[in-house]
């Protein structure tokens, strides 16, 4: 017997609920609307602590710990394998895994000037207009922080943070000694007494707001909503103008709804796949890709790992996650992103990787048996540190993108390359990264690129122009009237932030064009 919700009739059908589906679902059901989630999911346990597990290969066991269910067939640099990708499935999408840190980007990360070109010309929609949605989001996702004191912004309502451990305000001050900027990061974990800060697993508390619990529980809270788990949509029909229909596969048997509305919120992987899979005589390219616009300019951020020991040398047993510096955003001479602590903590384990690497890039090998005993020097002498990671924008290149098999319908394909530029550009930013923490006690952790693959981001841009965009500046599909999109794939650059308030404020202004659209 199929679910009753597929015999109802519907406002809005979401696709995933992540951040974006989940904010922009919650906002149609408090507006007043019928809203109909589809999550491919399992629906889980409210009180699961699950990690986001990246080895496990069968997918009926992925899908039921919560994570994306299909490989990624990864083209890397010309390199072929296969890896899952870093994202999650289940009410809450990846956020239910996510470090919770939603950083508002600075207008430069969106408005071209003079001063501070765009890469792309600038977003179709400016900053100007973004920053009201900005202030939303954070009050839905009960932000805590302090704002950085290098914008010229106002800041945003946030919430008073936790108090820092003697670890991280010996570190602050190392920091501001070196003539730097820190900060208390923006995080959506409300820090109470018994608050565990929860990184990289399910968290079973309210306290940590994400995709679910700001956004799906507030929604079906309203009665107007329905969250359907275990529901993987195959395909969208379209006659050209408008979605037709929807089919599914739920419980063992194909569906097909004829909703109104429909918003995409699968995931800058996800929600490409089904268009460019949704092939017809109406769009024989799949739907919106007239101009073969979808699944293009896919991007991450790069990840630079820095590690950085108080001078006090106190441990400390509070949260690790807490201080940012904007030095090198700010810097007009170049783009380079913020840099934020990761809630990890340097120790031996940490420096001995760092070793065993340097000295196999080094052709050193055979020197491997000293990194544990040097290690354990450095360990002595240095004690606990904090890891943080500064993030590097992917200029977001037209052949980086997923794209559609038509011999592996399903499959996930994705090409990427690591252009020159963005190599030539990291070597600046390391640089600028020793330059501006000489004086306190630091150590580059990197080696190599480090993609951040949870920072996937803009295979379906929003712009004005047809022929360079997928999405209007509204985040419809060009040319399909009833067709919305709102994750992360609408982003037409990577920003030098975590995407996550971007997102979810993008959402809340999806929900707004829907509303008007229903008059």
């Amino acid at each position: 017997m199929s679910h009753p919700a597929f015999r109802e009739d519907w406002d809005v059908v979401i696709v995933g609920t992540g951040i974006g589906g989940g904010t922009a679902g919650r906002a149609l059901a408090e507006g007043g609307l019928r809203v109909l989630f589809l999550e491919q999911g399992a629906a889980g346990f409210r009180r699961e602590e699950t990690h986001l597990d990246m080895t496990t290969p069968h997918r009926a066991a992925r899908l039921a710990r919560g994570a994306y269910p299909d490989p990624m067939r990864l083209t890397l640099d010309g390199r072929r394998e296969q890896r899952f990708p870093y994202a999650g499935a289940g009410i809450g999408g990846s956020s239910l895994y996510y470090a919770a840190a939603l950083e508002r980007p600075a207008p430069h990360d969106l408005d071209d000037s003079a001063a501070r070109p765009h890469p792309t010309g600038g977003w179709p929609v400016p900053y100007a207009e973004f920053e009201p949605y900005f202030a939303r989001a954070a009050t839905l996702y009960r932000l805590s922080g302090t704002a950085d004191p290098l914008s010229e912004t106002a800041p945003l309502p946030l919430r008073s943070p936790p108090e820092m451990s003697r670890g991280e305000a010996s570190l602050l001050a190392d920091l501001e000694r070196a003539g730097l900027h820190p900060y208390r990061l923006n995080t959506a974990i409300e820090g109470g007494p018994d608050c565990r800060f929860c990184i990289g697993h399910k968290c079973p508390r309210p306290c940590k707001m994400d995709g679910r619990s700001a956004g799906v529980e507030p929604a079906l809270a309203t009665g107007r909503a329905v969250c359907i788990t275990g529901a993987e949509v195959t395909r969208l029909d379209t006659d050209g103008a408008r979605i037709t229909g929807l089919t599914l596969r739920h419980a063992g048997a194909t569906h097909r709804l004829t909703p109104r509305r429909v918003i995409l919120a699968g995931g800058a992987f996800g929600s490409p796949r089904l268009l460019l899979a949704s092939r017809a005589e109406a769009a024989p390219e799949g739907i919106g890709n007239a101009e073969g616009q979808v699944g293009r300019h896919l991007m991450f951020h790069l990840n630079e790992l820095v590690a950085l020991w108080p001078r006090a040398q106190r441990d400390g047993d509070g949260p690790a996650r807490s201080l940012a510096f904007r030095d090198l955003y700010h810097d007009p001479a170049d783009r380079f992103g913020l840099v934020q602590s990761m809630g990890l903590r340097a120790g031996f384990g940490q420096i001995a990787q760092f070793l065993d690497q340097a000295l196999t890039r080094q052709g050193l090998g055979r020197l491997r048996r000293l990194t544990r005993p040097v290690a354990a020097l450095g360990t002595k002498a240095l004690g606990r540190g904090y890891i943080f990671v500064g993030l590097l924008e992917d200029p977001g290149l037209p052949e980086n993108r997923v794209r559609f098999d038509p011999e592996d319908p399903g499959a996930l394909v994705v090409d990427y390359t690591i252009p020159e530029a963005l190599h030539a550009r990291r070597r600046a930013f390391r640089r600028a990264l020793r330059r501006r923490l000489k004086g306190t006690r630091h150590l580059l952790l990197t080696h190599w690129p480090e993609l951040n693959f949870g920072h996937a981001c803009g295979t379906m841009r929003f712009g004005t122009d047809p022929r360079s965009s997928a999405l209007t500046p509204e985040c419809r599909v060009h040319g399909i009237a009833n067709l919305w999109v709102a994750d992360a794939s609408f982003m037409p650059s990577a920003m030098g932030v975590n995407p996550s308030l971007t997102i979810a404020a993008n959402a809340l202004r999806v929900a707004e064009h829907v509303m008007e659209d229903r008059g």
